[in-house]
This record gives structure tokens, C-alpha cells and sequence, in this order.
């Protein structure tokens, strides 16, 4: 019996630092301080175990070293040998068919808390490695190495000179869009552990004596309750619920980190004069949100939701900056005597008297001689009467508020009080210009077909029905426009104006839209502004795109925005559909020649574009780091302004830590500017124009065999066999359907989160690089791909994330899910296009095994692997139960229960192990 309190042994040490047990020669130590959090980690977790029962703790550790022994079997095998000898899964295997269900079920939730704790460990490691660069910097350097914005905005210096550089970065936007999409399999109260052990783990280098065995004893306490914790939620949070998922974010994170974006790029830029002078950074992050107002196929979000997401989301902000408001206000104790009032201020005073004597008063009577904190008080007391929506008190908008705190910024700069006026107060700005009163702006989407069969209806019946009833769903269209309208007269236009058509297939669809907005209102004065974007996202579409936008333009009421707005244009593209449509291979080339016409296109129009990415977390719905996405992005389809899709797990993989929410954002705003130096729009034209026809080769070779496979009889029944597909959709962790509507039957109708997701669970993840290793074979010239990797941005960036893909691949445990289908012809297709594709990309990159050059992700990774194989053969045991089970051996609903949840803590573990599965 292993001793519960017993210290890692130096087999578990070798375990958690290689990943195998028994180091090969190629294999290289991770960071010292990683490896030590992940030992703590891996020690703590067999503490609690073993306390909650030394036979689970026994089960735990040699399943974990099974797997890790036929782990390194492999590994060693496959650099040598492409077809490995598979035995060394045997034990594994027999041990996990051999447990009774509870115990299957507790060691699900084993390996998952300790995959929660991995990437702990993780982020851990990023956060502390990006400290002691920012250590290391000189503050006599001409740039930041760590801060990446400033070394481009200096290049565009070197390139274009100060003035145009300044024009760029005036114009700079990075638009994120927080969406509901259900790839976080983590439900919130698992959250909340993980934020608390997180907090711990951080304390850890700077605690000793006691200080340190007390952190150690709450972080047991915690991996404990996270351990007992069930990762399967109750039930599906409602769309309201899942608004929280923005709010935390904003709470934890966003409110108190964009601030310090702007201020550390004007404390490299500005050095000492940095908050003493009027700020340099402009207010570039703009958050979006589709919670709450995305209705395409989710029937769960109505009009009067949209509704009560716009109310909690304007109530939180606007409570945030009334907080925020107080405390400089109270901070600002400048007296009159040493920081005179002026006269723009002195008036403010008065119209305030004029507003409230009660507000006044109070202020005074705790701010004598002390205008601009009185001042200041005030406007946080209209704050709060705002959110009451006192109509004689209350701000109008945000723009009145920002404008009332000008007036005490230049107040205090004439009085020469210069770094009150540009220090917390220019924070305060900076966060009311980032955020509004609407914290994030939403926007609308619903399918095209939906529309028209809305118009249809009313062209039938009447508008008010006259002729006999409407659809319930053509009231909802017309009540969601009512509802943006609402939303728009609350907290203004920025809060909701655009509205995004799925599956735009003609000028046709847009002008529905405007139609349907229109027919909504009975009085044309109460009709709302909105901005429809088209969403081109299946191949054809993304083909005809430009013939599409060329009509859309002769729409009037697109002429009139585009000439009330400056000519702007918003056009989304989908990388989910598209991917699913053709191939990830021929998807990729496909957006990138439509952003390049689409570009060229608005060119010759005058038109000042934004490209919106509809890019997921996993590499087959276009994920990746953005910031080498921008950089790959074609000439004119930035123009300074980044628009992506948010979701998922990497939400919070970005955004969920204050200094890694800091070094995305940078990187992110870095690239959007950069992609407009002269340099790098050369590199892009000049090497697509070179490659061009190497491209074209790999995208007909690739689509054909991806075609070839989805077109294989029954691929789809065989699909939702192989795959947990069916079980994926049971998840509670999103309002949306897994489908929208028709039948479990028909691909084009599945959503692509579970496609992606469920090829993620099984180990294979072919949508990510299916049919790129046959068009490389076809192609069969080394060195031009080779040539292409190093030169052609988009190509190395596409290669790179199909590399990560593989590395998470496992063709041992692969076969172990496509055996479920009985069907050897389509297992065969999938096992060659995989062996085929590994084969190419390394090649093309030059590594013996995926993410060799990359030392620390390869190595998570590999670490990682065989507890994930734990989990997947687990999977598959359950799987394979509940699909070949006879009518002799009918299982009872409560052990058809018990696998599907054993299924669905597997699916919780798998994502968490994997991380970026959609």
C-alpha cells in the first residue's frame, strides 16, 4: 500500500519532468521552476487521494505509470519505426476494462483536477518568465522587448516616419468578440478553485516557515474540493448565466489591466514625461460580445433576453466606474488654494447646483475648498442615480460622463497639478472610453433562411396578421429588432448596431434585414441604426464574396451608412464553416484569397474595411496565436483594425490572467500595427504572388481528399460512432444546441464546435490537417515547401498550428476509437491521410518528432500525453459499452446513466488535457 504523505519518488519525478519515466537522449529537462510547481502539484494530488482512499491512490498511480511506460514504448518507437509496436497499452488497457464503474469515475476526476493543475503550473511558469524578462530590460533601451507594441511602433518610425506612425496608431482597434460557443467544458464552480489554487501557487516564491506550510495546507484543502467536485454542471446555464462569463472576466481582469496597457506603452514612449502629459495611447481594446444576442440556432436567446443581458451587462459597467469615480474622487484632496478651479470647472460646479442641491451639498460639506473632489463626487452620485435611470440626475450617455471628467482633467492641468490630471484620472478615461456604459458592444446574428421565411410569412398573412396568424417565430425576428432598438435608446448606439447575417449568400439577404428592421417599428423615427454584416463562411460564398459586396453597396441603406460613417464597412468571415466545407487546407487558402480581393476590392471603393475573423480555439475552426495571424494577414485587410471571435477555453487562456491578458493584448495590437509597415506588406504580396501556384496545388489535392472522405457512404452515422459526438451534444456547458435543428444525420446542419471537438476527444483531430499529407505527396517537392516555411508568413503559420495538432494526435489510441465504427475502409483513410500529413510536416519543419523546436510547449505536451491516454482509453471503454451492447445484454437506464457520465467526466478531462480543442 503506497504511504499517503510519502514525498515523490525519483520515478515520479522523472515521470512529471519527461512525460516518459525513462528519459531518452533526446530529451531535455523542462524549466526548473515548472518542474517544481508541477512535482508540488502531482504530490498534493496524490495527498488527497490518498486520503480519500489508499485504493484509489494505488488504482492512480499505476494507471499513471502504465500509461507513461507504454507512453515512452511509443515515443521511442515512432522515431524509428512509423508503425510501433502497440503492446505496451496492453496493461493499461486491462486495467481499466478490469474497474468496477465508481472507480472508473473516480479516476476520470483524478487525471482531470490533475490536468487543471498542470495548466496551473503553466501559467505559472508564462507569468513568472515574463516578469523576469520586463527585470532584465534597460530603461535606456530604444524599446521594450517584452512590451512588443513598442518595438513596432518604433519600426513603423524606422519605416514611414513619426507623423504617419502617429496616424496609425490613432487609428489602431483591437476588437475582440466574447462569444457563448460551448468549448469550455469547465463548469463555474470548478472555476472558482482554480482561480484560489492559482492565487496560491503565485504566493508560493515569496512565503517561508510557516507562512509556507500553511499555503501548502489550503492548497490541499482546495485540489481536495476540486477533486470532490463533480466537473459535470447541473444543467446548461442559460444565456443570461453565460453573460457572467464576461462579467468575471471584466471583474477579475479587464476593468483594472486595459488601463495598464495604454499607460505602460506611454511610459515607454513619453518616458519621464508619462502621466504629466496628455496620454499618446488611444483607447484601442473595444470588447464585443455575441452572449446573449447571437440567435442563430439557439432558440434559447430571445428578444427578452437580449434585453435583460443588455440591462446586467450596462448595470455592472456602469457600477464598476462609479467605484472607480469615488476613489479618485476622494484621492483628489488638491485644495483651492494650491490648485485653483477653472473657469470651465467653476461652471460645471454651478450646473451641478442647478441639478441637485442634495448632491451638492453632501459633496461640499466633506470637500470644503476642494472644487475638483466635490466635483468629482458628484458625477459619481449621477453615476449611481444612472444606473436607477433617474431621469433628472442620470448621464444620458457616456460620452456626457467622459466629457464632465475633461473638464476636471483640464482643470487641474491649467493649475499645474499635471500628474492628478493625467495619473488615475487619465485611467479613468481610458476605462470609460474602453468600455462605455454597455461594457461590451453586442452584436446580433441570425441565419439568413430566417429572415426570409420571416418576410415570407408576413407577405402571407399581413404584418399584423390580418390574413391569418403569424409564426412565433416571425414575432421573435420582429421582437429582436424591437429589442436592439431598446437596447440602442438606453445606452447608445455603440452598445448594439451591428447585426450579422449567417450564411450570406446574395445582396438579397442583406436587404431583409433592412427590411424586417423597418417593418419592426410602427414609426420610422423609432427605427434604430444598425450596421448589417454579411457573414460569408462556406467556400462558395467566400468565392462570390466580392460579387456579393458589389451589390450590397447599391443597397440605399448601406449607401446612407457608409456615407454617415466615413465610408466604414464591416465584412465577417468564417473559418468554422468553411473548414468544414472544404478542408482545413483548402479553407485556409480560400480565406486568404477572399481577404485579399475583398480588400482590393474595397480599394477601388474607397472603402475603409474591417475584416471580422470568425476564428475558434482549436486549429481547425482557424485558431492559433492571433498574433501571427495579423502578421500573415494580405495587403489592406488590416488597415490597423483586428476583429476576432473569442470563446471558449481561450477566453480564459487569455484573458483570465491579469499579466498573460496584458502580453496577448500587446501582441495582439503589435501585429495590427506592424501589418501596416511597408516591409511587411511586401512580404506578404510578394511571397503569396511567388508561391502562388504551390498553393494552388495543395489546395485541389487536399480538397479532393477531403471531399473523397466526406463523401464516403455513411461517413456521417460512422462519424457520431467513432467520435463521442452524441455525448458531447449531452454536455451541459452552453445554451446553444450542438445542432441547429434538422437531424444528427446530416453534416451540413452540425455545428462545428462538436465537429472539431469530437475528432479533439478521439485523438485524431481531423479537421484540423485532413488531406494536407496526400496534397503534399502529390506535390512532392521538399524544398519548395521548405522554401515556403521559412518565407511565406501564412504558410509557416499554417504549418506550425497543424504541427501543434499533430503533436496532440495518437495514432495508437486513434485506432482505439475508429475500431468502434467497424468500418476498416474509413479507419484506413483516416490512419494514411494522418500518417501521411506527420510525415510532410516534419519534414517541412525539420523536427524527428512534432514541437521539437519548441522546447517547453513540446515538452508539455509529451507530458501530458499519457495521462490524457488514461483518460481517452477510459473513453473508449464507455463508448465502446454503450455502442455495441445487444438486445441479449440491454443495459438498465441507471448503468446507461452511469457510462454516459463516466463519458462526459472523460470529455471534461480530455478538453482540459489538450486545452485549445475548440
Amino acid at each position: 500500500m503506497t504511504d499517503n504523505n510519502q514525498q515523490i519518488t525519483a520515478a515520479d519525478a522523472a515521470i512529471v519532468t519527461s512525460g516518459t519515466g525513462t528519459r531518452g537522449p533526446e530529451e531535455r529537462d523542462l524549466p526548473t521552476t515548472l518542474k517544481r510547481d508541477m512535482d508540488l502539484c502531482l504530490r498534493l494530488l496524490r495527498v488527497v487521494l490518498g486520503e480519500f482512499s489508499p485504493e484509489l491512490l494505488e488504482k492512480f498511480d499505476a494507471l499513471r505509470q502504465d500509461a507513461v511506460e507504454a507512453s515512452a514504448e511509443h515515443f521511442s518507437d515512432v522515431l524509428v519505426d512509423p508503425h510501433p509496436d502497440e503492446d505496451g497499452l496492453a496493461k493499461s488497457v486491462s486495467l481499466i476494462d478490469g474497474m468496477p464503474m465508481h472507480d472508473s469515475q473516480l479516476l476520470a476526476r483524478a487525471f482531470t483536477t490533475y490536468f487543471h493543475l498542470a495548466n496551473l503550473c503553466e501559467e505559472n511558469y508564462r507569468v513568472a518568465a515574463l516578469h523576469q524578462r520586463e527585470m532584465k530590460v534597460s530603461i535606456n533601451s530604444a524599446t521594450d522587448p517584452v512590451n512588443e507594441m513598442t518595438g513596432a511602433y518604433h519600426q513603423l518610425i524606422d519605416e514611414m516616419g513619426p507623423a504617419k506612425a502617429a496616424d496609425l496608431l490613432d487609428k489602431l482597434e483591437f476588437h475582440p468578440v466574447f462569444t457563448a460557443h460551448p468549448t469550455e467544458a469547465r463548469r463555474k464552480a470548478v472555476e472558482g478553485k482554480i482561480r484560489r489554487i492559482a492565487d496560491l501557487l503565485e504566493l508560493r516564491p515569496t512565503l517561508g516557515g510557516s507562512d509556507l506550510e500553511e499555503n501548502e495546507r489550503r492548497l490541499c484543502n482546495e485540489i481536495d474540493a476540486l477533486f470532490r467536485t463533480s466537473p459535470i454542471a447541473l444543467k446548461k446555464p442559460t444565456p443570461v448565466e453565460e453573460a457572467d462569463t464576461i462579467i468575471d472576466i471584466f471583474d477579475n481582469t479587464l476593468f483594472d489591466t486595459i488601463p495598464k496597457v495604454y499607460r505602460r506603452f506611454d511610459d515607454w514612449v513619453l518616458g519621464k514625461k508619462a502621466g504629466t502629459v496628455p496620454p499618446v495611447c488611444p483607447a484601442f481594446f473595444h470588447p464585443g460580445s455575441w452572449i446573449g444576442s447571437d440567435r442563430d440556432g439557439n432558440p434559447n436567446v430571445t428578444a427578452k433576453i437580449s434585453r435583460r443581458v443588455a440591462r446586467k451587462f450596462t448595470d455592472h459597467v456602469i457600477s464598476k466606474l462609479e467605484d472607480a469615480t469615488r476613489t479618485v474622487g476622494r484621492n483628489l484632496t488638491v485644495e483651492t488654494d494650491t490648485t485653483p478651479s477653472s473657469p470651465e470647472l467653476l461652471n460645471l460646479w454651478n450646473h451641478q447646483k442647478e441639478m441637485s442641491e442634495r448632491l451638492t451639498e453632501k459633496a461640499a460639506l466633506i470637500s470644503r475648498h476642494e472644487t475638483h473632489r466635490a466635483v468629482m463626487l458628484v458625477i459619481a452620485d449621477r453615476l449611481h442615480e444612472s444606473i436607477n435611470r433617474d431621469a433628472d440626475l442620470m448621464y444620458h450617455s457616456c460620452d456626457d460622463f467622459i466629457a464632465d471628467l475633461k473638464i476636471v482633467q483640464r482643470s487641474l492641468a491649467q493649475a499645474g497639478a499635471a500628474r492628478h490630471a493625467y495619473g488615475p484620472l487619465q485611467e479613468l478615461i481610458w476605462q470609460a472610453q474602453t468600455f462605455g456604459f454597455h461594457l461590451v458592444e453586442m452584436e446580433f446574428r441570425q441565419h439568413s433562411v430566417v429572415h426570409a421565411r420571416a418576410l415570407e410569412d408576413i407577405r402571407e398573412h399581413g404584418l399584423h396578421g390580418e390574413r391569418g396568424e403569424l409564426q412565433p417565430m416571425t414575432h421573435e425576428v420582429l421582437d429582436t429588432f424591437r429589442a436592439l432598438g431598446s437596447i440602442q435608446k438606453r445606452n447608445g448606439i455603440k452598445a448594439a448596431r451591428r447585426y450579422i447575417i449567417s450564411f450570406t449568400k446574395s445582396a438579397q439577404h442583406v436587404k431583409d434585414v433592412f427590411e424586417l428592421n423597418r417593418l419592426a417599428f410602427a414609426h420610422p423615427e423609432d427605427v434604430p441604426t444598425i450596421d448589417v454584416i454579411p457573414l460569408f463562411e462556406q467556400l462558395e460564398d467566400l468565392q462570390n464574396s466580392v460579387d456579393t459586396l458589389e451589390e450590397i453597396i447599391k443597397i440605399p441603406e448601406v449607401q446612407a451608412r457608409l456615407k454617415a460613417t466615413g465610408n466604414k464597412m464591416e465584412v465577417m468571415l468564417g473559418y468554422s464553416d468553411s473548414s468544414k466545407d472544404a478542408g482545413p487546407t483548402s479553407a485556409t487558402l480560400a480565406l486568404h484569397s477572399a481577404q485579399e480581393r475583398i480588400a482590393k476590392w474595397a480599394k477601388r471603393h474607397d472603402i475603409d474595411l474591417t475584416l471580422f475573423h470568425g476564428r475558434g480555439g482549436a486549429v481547425g475552426r482557424g485558431g492559433g496565436p492571433a498574433n501571427r495571424a495579423v502578421l500573415a494577414q494580405p495587403v489592406g485587410s488590416v488597415n490597423c483594425r483586428f476583429k476576432l471571435t473569442e470563446q471558449g477555453e481561450v477566453i480564459f487562456a487569455r484573458y483570465g490572467n491579469p499579466v498573460l491578458a496584458i502580453r496577448h493584448i500587446e501582441s495582439v495590437a503589435a501585429a495590427t500595427l506592424l501589418q501596416s509597415a511597408p516591409s511587411v506588406e511586401k512580404r506578404n504580396t510578394e511571397m503569396t504572388e511567388k508561391y502562388a501556384d504551390m498553393a494552388a496545388a495543395l489546395n485541389d489535392a487536399s480538397h479532393e481528399r477531403f471531399l473523397d472522405l466526406l463523401h464516403t457512404p455513411d461517413f456521417t452515422p460512422w462519424f457520431s460512432i467513432v467520435t463521442p459526438l452524441n455525448e458531447v451534444g449531452l454536455l451541459p456547458i452552453g445554451s446553444r444546441p450542438a445542432k441547429r435543428g434538422l437531424g444528427a444525420k446530416s453534416l451540413d446542419d452540425l455545428r462545428t464546435i462538436p465537429w472539431v471537438f469530437s475528432w479533439a476527444q478521439a485523438r485524431i483531430n481531423l479537421a484540423a490537417w485532413y488531406g494536407l499529407g496526400t496534397a503534399c505527396e502529390k506535390l512532392n517537392d521538399l524544398d519548395t515547401m521548405r522554401k515556403a516555411y521559412e518565407e511565406w508568413p501564412l504558410f509557416s503559420t499554417f504549418i506550425d498550428n497543424i504541427e501543434m495538432s499533430i503533436a496532440k494526435t495518437d495514432e495508437r489510441i486513434a485506432k482505439m476509437y475508429l475500431a468502434l465504427g467497424d468500418r476498416d475502409d474509413l479507419s484506413k483513410k483516416v490512419l494514411h491521410e494522418m500518417e501521411l500529413t506527420r510525415k510532410w510536416v516534419l519534414l517541412i519543419v525539420g523536427d524527428q518528432w512534432p514541437l521539437q523546436h519548441r522546447h517547453v510547449l513540446g515538452q508539455a505536451i509529451r507530458i501530458r500525453s499519457p495521462y490524457v491516454d488514461a483518460l481517452s482509453m477510459t473513453q473508449v471503454r464507455a463508448l465502446r459499452t454503450l455502442r455495441r451492447r445487444n438486445d441479449k445484454e440491454e443495459l438498465s437506464k441507471s448503468q446507461q446513466s452511469d457510462f454516459i457520465y463516466l463519458i462526459l467526466c472523460t470529455v471534461s478531462g480530455v478538453a482540459a488535457g489538450l486545452q485549445n480543442t475548440g
